[in-house]
């Protein structure tokens, strides 16, 4: 049964075991879908997927399989074009039934990127925006499809073709919930205190209840500690400008988690110099010598510089290669990068540009240049993982 859609997800890099297919195949049996695609849809989603990053492929190997329509971004550019405008004329339409199933909206769909020939406001028929018909984005139908546009009446039917699940993928720029994730796996690290064990262990009480027949037998251990440093170090302003949100949601996470046992926050522009400012203004005046920083806070920090790491290289390579005006440096920028890397074990860079786009975009020198002194991690949920691994593991 669907033997080509379990194929499919394997081959498009969803991890589906041969119990997993099997338990569907039975669910499917005792009718637990309730002859409904949209039930299908998500017994699927429930059964064959373990972690939440996969939905998003999920999505789209289940609209590719059984729809042949992977994305909204499959529709032509004038439909782009009709869908970002004001709405403006009204198309009364030709009238339509409401087809309950998302495979008979989906039908209707490609039908209509074929018949259609000019933008539509309202109506009950063609792809638009408002009005009542099935597809386009801002109307009132309850079971239609939004194609694009951010979402008004929460009526849509959101299922495969919205694919509103890819702020889970480990591949994707992050957002505050993804940083809080990630940073909660730093509680395995926490050591243990040299105490009486007064923690409950629930997998061990799990355990040693199942080895005694099932009489309930407590295990306790030894309560973790925070014993996790962290000195986090923001490029800010300039080129970090487009990624300042993002910056802003990661000292939220950062600053919300209870899993260090000290945490210190400082800001510089492009490159590390004598200061360290203490705010993200990077106002004159505003900061601390990097070298009281150096000598104040102890090897036992583990740091995480997060910048683009681009700029100009003499910024990087030269003195006075500042780029803040009236502010020198007798020592190049690079050095100044290389004594955290001598004064600190555990040192980490993440990048929010695209890895892929390293060895050729803006700056592309110096990013490099900065990835042969610090191990350098793109900005991503699977990217921090890692970077909190080498930060982490002895």
């Amino acid at each position: 049964m669907f033997l080509e859609f379990f194929y499919l997800l394997r081959a498009r890099g969803v991890e589906v075991s041969i119990n997993e297919w099997m338990t569907l195949v039975e669910a499917l049996d005792k009718g637990l879908a309730r002859a409904s695609f949209k039930g299908f849809y998500y017994l699927c989603r429930a059964i064959l997927i373990k972690n939440e990053s996969d939905f998003d492929n999920f999505d789209a190997v289940f609209a590719e399989y059984f729809h042949n329509v992977k994305t909204p971004e499959d529709l032509p550019e004038e439909f782009w074009k009709w869908l970002s405008e004001d709405e403006q004329t009204r198309d009364e339409g030709r009238g339509d039934e409401w087809p309950r199933e998302l495979e008979e909206i989906m039908r209707m769909f490609r039908e209509r990127i074929e018949e259609q020939k000019e933008k539509h406001d309202g109506g009950t028929y063609w792809i638009g925006t408002g009005g009542t018909s099935t597809m386009g984005r801002g109307g009132y139908h309850t079971t239609g499809i939004r194609t694009g546009g951010e979402s008004r009446h929460k009526s849509a039917l959101q299922i495969a073709g919205e694919r509103h699940f890819k702020d889970f993928r480990d591949d994707k720029v992050i957002d505050i919930r993804s940083f809080q994730m990630a940073f909660r796996k730093l509680r395995q690290y926490s050591s243990r205190i040299d105490i009486a064990k007064t923690e409950l262990d629930i997998d061990a009480t799990i355990d040693e209840t199942c080895e005694n027949a099932g009489m309930l037998h407590i295990v306790y251990d030894k309560p973790r500690k925070n014993t996790v440093k962290l000195l986090l170090l923001i490029d800010s302003d300039g080129s970090m400008l487009p990624y300042s949100r993002l910056c802003n949601r990661l000292f939220q996470a950062v600053s919300k988690a209870n899993h260090f046992k000290d945490l210190k926050v400082y800001y510089f522009h492009n490159c590390i110099y004598d200061n360290l400012y203490t705010t993200p203004y990077c106002k004159r005046g505003d900061w601390v010598e990097t070298n009281w920083v150096l000598g104040n806070l102890d090897s036992e920090y583990k740091v995480i510089f997060l910048g683009d790491a681009a700029m100009a290289p003499s910024e990087l390579f030269r003195r006075g290669g500042n780029a803040m005006i009236g502010l020198g440096n007798d020592e190049l920028g690079i050095d100044w990068l290389k004594k955290f890397k001598r004064r600190y074990k555990k040192c980490i860079w993440l990048n929010p540009i695209d890895e892929d786009s390293w060895d050729y975009t803006y700056g592309y020198k110096t990013i490099q240049a900065i990835k042969e002194v610090f191990p350098m991690y793109e900005l991503t949920l699977d990217g921090l993982e890692k970077g909190i691994k080498k930060l982490l593991v002895k």
